[in-house]
């Protein structure tokens, strides 16, 4: 089986690295890859906005099985492209790609399917939009519609800031087309966590429950990041928890596609927030969390490829996910400056000391190679906000951490910054 594996950060990393694994699997391109994938997969230069020139690589190579990672392509409609031609493709068509690519259909799906979410109100003029936050009171949470590269929820913990986040995203267009309409949330309090589901359209298996750890700084403080770091299992979701979130969220919405002639095929995110033991979603992604992957698929010893593809054709009754016991924890190396403006270029130091083996992995994100002219090892260079993802096995949560710490060690860059609290308030019980 060849394989084609459209992104280039960390989680595409893993996918290659898992991929890799499998026993059918021959050969794995990626478009674009990182410096990372470069060592088990080719790299091909190729955007994963640009969908024909993805198609024309695909044919070509005769491809077996694209899988996508980011968002975008999905949204676009990739997959329906792909299919048209008759290429397997791992992910969502167009039509339920929407689920991320517009907040508002999701809460009308939401309302339509009775799955629990935070109550909302959808605008599409901004003085309407200030009215009802004023009506409601903060704090509350301003919501692009569209794609907005992970940028566009505000938590807003004043009016003021509240109002802020309307002109900002209507009135300056911070966000272009994508903050046209916003939806207006009520501000859920409570922990969050991730579960992550497949599904053929007929069957749906849960993946091993992760949390993610948003926020830039060490206890929950900053700006949000597209992830600085993740864990799994997450304790806050038990068995318990699990099953609720299947029974009222999972299986709802993808049994209502269904109804509506819609098959949801791929990687259904699930984004929590767990209030006083009940389950809301706060957001729906459409394929692998970054850096939720990273903790996921270390974990898992089914064959991955051959669970991609029977995703793809619809075929995944009857099958059943086998999973390492032990713990994961993945921590993020992130370039000086992220989330706000980063430099790129700065040379890293000390990969070849990494202690790279069965229980500790290093997946590269925003890293490009430099080729050695001569047939030398070459050069790793910064090359996006998100680095270097450093993850690892434990028999629990607590020996986990400290393998990612030690091993963060060796590594080193201009501006590297990272959050060193990843885990802890599991480790600490607060989730027992």
């Amino acid at each position: 089986m060849k394989i084609l594996i459209i992104g280039s950060g960390g989680r595409e990393h893993c996918l290659a690295w898992k991929l890799k694994q499998s026993s059918g699997v021959k050969g794995i391109f990626c478009a674009p890859g990182n410096g990372g994938t470069s060592s088990i997969a080719k790299n091909v230069d190729i955007d994963p906005g640009n969908i024909a020139g993805l198609l024309d690589f695909a044919v070509k190579e005769n491809i077996d099985l694209t899988v996508v990672g980011p968002e975008a392509p999905l949204v676009a409609g990739i997959v329906d492209t792909f299919e048209e031609k008759g290429l397997g493709i791992f992910g969502p068509r167009r039509e339920v790609a929407l689920l991320e690519g517009s907040k508002v259909y999701a809460k009308d799906l939401m309302k339509k399917f009775g799955i629990p979410t935070a109550e909302s109100a959808v605008f599409s003029d901004a003085g309407a939009a200030k009215e009802y936050i004023k009506k409601k009171g903060a704090p509350i949470v301003v919501k692009a519609d569209g794609l907005a590269a992970g940028k566009g929820v505000i938590v807003c913990n004043t009016l003021n800031q509240a109002v802020g986040a309307v002109e900002f995203m209507m009135e300056e267009k911070a966000f272009g087309r994508a903050g046209a309409k916003i939806v207006v949330e009520e501000c859920l309090t409570g922990e969050e966590a991730s579960v992550l589901v497949l599904t053929d359209s007929k069957v749906c298996i849960p993946l091993v429950p992760s949390q993610d750890h948003k926020r830039v700084f060490d206890n929950d403080q900053g700006p949000n990041t597209g992830g600085m770091g993740a864990y799994a299992p997450a304790p806050l979701v038990d068995d318990k928890m699990l099953d609720s979130v299947m029974s009222t969220v999972a299986r709802p919405l993808v049994a209502g596609l269904k109804q509506e002639g819609k098959d949801y095929r791929g990687i259904l995110y699930i984004g929590l927030m767990i209030v006083k033991g009940k389950p809301f979603v706060l957001e729906f992604n459409v394929r692998f969390g970054d850096p939720e992957t990273q903790v996921i698929l270390p974990r898992l010893k089914s064959d991955l490829a051959q669970v991609m593809l029977a995703t793809a054709q619809g075929r995944l009754a009857g099958t059943q996910l086998d999973w390492d016991r032990r713990h994961c924890l993945c921590a993020v190396l992130a370039a000086g400056g992220y989330p706000g403006d980063y430099a790129k270029g700065k040379p890293i130091a000390g990969l070849e000391n990494f202690p790279a083996d069965a229980v500790c992995f290093l997946f590269h994100a925003g890293t490009k190679k430099i080729e050695d002219p001569d047939g030398g090892q070459g050069v790793f260079l910064t090359n996006g906000g998100r680095v270097l993802n450093v993850a690892a096995l434990g028999d629990d949560l607590k020996s986990a951490k400290a393998k990612v710490y030690a091993a963060i060690k060796t590594i080193n860059f201009e501006g590297m910054h990272y959050r060193k609290d990843i885990g802890d308030k599991a480790i600490g019980g607060r989730y027992a």
